[in-house]
């Protein structure tokens, strides 16, 4: 198919973060094995860039570059396989062994790797990688499609939100790994207190399990509002006072780079992050958030009353954030550094 003149090679291979592990497993096998073969036999191709996760996103580049001699760069957006290991998603010591055996590999023969984050720059350095074969570049935020602006009233009242509440949004993956116990063992702690409202936008394995821990505890303040087109999403964003990103309380898990984070800079609301990596160093060097303690759901509740009673704090930290957005993250100054790291590994492909 023909996309923006970019001529699309799409394998339909369904996939969400709601299957089961072995259902996972065989779209990731099926989705390797079939681009590899169209790798190898359809095209000549000058460069190949292969985005994971998971890790067997990096099988069709390292076969392309041992069979055919095409170069790869590989984008590292989660480290694999360790989130897996550490969230015991993988037990049997044989195939843990494989797992990295293979990771090592991807690095290695990759002409260049791109991290999403500092901490997944470290992992892959880890590995034995010299650190100018990484580059950091996050993901993007994108300006034009969240702003502040005047909110939506007609939409609040649609969505049977409370004009006059503080209103605390969740939107992205439910997943095991976003550990959102945590956000609703904050909320039952805080009660049904009309004053705050959660907002949840997304879907994930979890979703369902989250929904009946909130109707066993009586909760009337919580509002599942499932999966939203993004112009709309943008909308909701925009009625709401403070934007969370959490994690379930791993390691490997502070290295992430979440979409949800560059989006509610773009936003201009405020974050709560409660991983205590690279994130919690960001909001706090610029002032565009705050931490909660992710071992401490009463903690969460502190930090949300904390900005609901401070309004100038709340707006000095969300006006930080656009502001952030603009001059740092934004996808016109990221996508011009990707764009230039890729001419030149294809011209060095080139000229080779």
């Amino acid at each position: 198919m023909d996309i923006d003149g970019i001529n699309v090679i799409y394998l339909n291979i369904p996939y969400n973060n709601s299957m089961g592990v072995l259902r996972r497993l065989f779209a990731f096998i099926k989705f390797m094995l079939l681009s590899a073969w169209m790798v190898l036999t359809k095209g000549n191709w000058d460069l190949i860039i292969a985005t994971s996760t998971p890790l067997t996103v990096g099988f069709p580049a390292l076969v392309a570059k041992k069979i055919r001699r095409i170069p790869y760069l590989f984008e590292v957006r989660d480290l694999w396989p360790e989130v897996p290991v550490q969230m015991k998603g993988i037990a049997n010591k044989q195939v843990i062994r494989l797992a990295y055996w293979f990771e090592k590999q991807i690095y290695k023969n990759a002409s260049h790797i791109v991290a999403l984050s500092p901490g997944m720059k470290a992992g892959v350095v880890k590995t034995g990688i010299a650190k100018d074969r990484v580059t950091v570049i996050p993901n993007m935020s994108k300006i034009d499609k969240f702003w502040p602006r005047a909110k939506n009233t007609v939409l609040e009242k649609e969505l049977g939100l409370d004009h006059d509440s503080f209103k605390v949004v969740y939107f992205g993956t439910m997943g095991r790994a976003n550990g959102m116990d945590y956000i609703v063992d904050a909320a039952i702690e805080l009660g049904p207190d009309k004053e705050v409202e959660f907002v949840f936008m997304g879907s994930g394995s979890t979703e369902e399990t989250l929904q009946q821990k909130w109707k066993e505890a009586g909760l009337t303040n919580m509002h599942f509002l499932g999966r939203v087109p993004m112009e709309r999403l943008s909308e909701i964003v925009n009625l709401c006072d403070v934007s969370l990103v959490t994690f379930k309380n791993l390691p490997i898990l502070a290295t992430n780079s979440p979409n949800k984070l560059f989006d509610t800079l773009s936003a201009g609301k405020p974050l709560i992050v409660n991983s205590a990596g690279w994130t919690k160093e960001m909001v706090e060097n610029h002032n565009c958030g705050l931490y909660a303690d992710v071992t401490d759901p009463s903690h969460l509740v502190a930090q949300i009353l904390r900005l609901k009673e401070d309004p100038k704090l709340k707006e000095e930290l969300g006006r930080n954030g656009r502001k952030l957005a603009e001059s740092t993250f934004d996808k016109s100054i990221l996508c011009k550094q990707f764009a230039s790291l890729v001419n030149q590994l294809g011209q060095q492909s080139v000229s080779e």
